[in-house]
């Protein structure tokens, strides 16, 4: 029974991600650390001092934090036995009021368009960081991938066709049991911009043959170890600010998003621009092919102006 009781436990550790765990451990410091200084108890909390802590955040915290930090103190308290103080219905109108105030529309980065793409590609340096990051953009690009699945890829999961390049996705942010998916990186009409030629030359010159696809380089152009998700982020602004574009408006996300509005676009179905994104929520992935068709399904065009 105690092998039994260690199993169960282990597997109830498992049922969330590691950046969920650090996530709702960082939102917990944060409330308990605030309720401290107040000389409030914070676990187990009062209905009411969570009722205020919330009230306290609105004035600097988008609606969706607040809504983690909430998240957090819940578990927190379930996971010591207590009930949950985010449940009462005074937490739960303020919440509301909250969100009706403050409004529910994340802040996106902005989808890249093909010829941004295509500029930030021309800005990049000659050098073997210029050759990572051609392919980090690329792969990025024409795969649709979260920043997470693009540095999680290893040279095993790279599957070389006549047609192309077969990417396994081991895991991602939608698929935590590890069912895996299969994304295909079809060979460019243009070698600039062929994500097959990119992955190609880049393996080739730094020598790459196991392990991480995107590596980390030093200044000295030394090859380290796997990129992080971060990493991704400050590349793609950079080549954004080499391109002379606005790097605030552009982030990681914009390769995906750039991915789903271009192919929206050019006729793309949602299906199969969902089988290549990975998206299992069509009024998310929606949004994109709205902004990709906002010109080309606008009954504004046919006005005659």
């Amino acid at each position: 029974m105690e092998d039994l009781i260690a199993s169960a436990r282990t597997f109830a550790a498992a049922s969330r991600s590691s950046s969920t765990k650090r996530a709702y451990a960082a939102d917990w410091r944060d409330f308990e650390a605030w309720a401290t200084d107040r000389g409030f108890d914070s676990l187990p909390a009062d209905p009411a001092v969570v009722a205020l802590y919330i009230t306290d955040l609105a004035a600097r915290l988008k609606p969706s934090t607040i809504s983690r930090r909430l998240a957090a103190i819940s578990v927190t308290h379930q996971q010591a036995g207590h009930p949950s103080p985010t449940a009462q219905e005074d937490v739960r109108a303020i919440t509301t009021g909250i969100r009706r105030t403050l409004g529910t529309a994340p802040r996106e980065a902005a989808p890249l368009s093909l010829g941004d793409l295509r500029s930030m590609l021309a800005h990049l340096p000659d050098t073997l960081i210029g050759t990572r990051d051609r392919a980090l953009l690329l792969v990025g690009f024409a795969g649709a991938f979260r920043r997470s699945e693009l540095v999680g890829i290893n040279i095993s999961d790279l599957q070389r066709r006549d047609e192309g390049i077969v990417v396994t996705v081991r895991r991602s942010k939608t698929d935590q049991e590890g069912e895996g998916r299969r994304v295909a990186l079809p060979i460019g009409r243009d070698h600039h911009t062929c994500p097959v030629k990119a992955v190609e030359k880049w393996c080739f010159e730094a020598g790459i043959t196991d392990g991480p696809l995107l590596r980390s380089i030093d200044r000295h152009g030394r090859i380290g170890g796997r990129l992080s998700p971060g990493a991704v982020n400050l590349t793609v602004k950079n080549a954004a600010r080499r391109a002379r574009l606005d790097p605030e408006m552009i982030s990681g996300h914009s390769l995906r998003a750039g991915f789903a509005t271009t192919a929206a676009a050019a006729g793309a179905s949602e299906r199969a621009i969902a089988a290549q994104t990975g998206h299992r929520s069509m009024n998310v992935l929606r949004r994109y092919v709205r902004h990709g068709s906002v010109f080309t399904d606008n009954a504004a065009t046919q006005l005659g102006l």
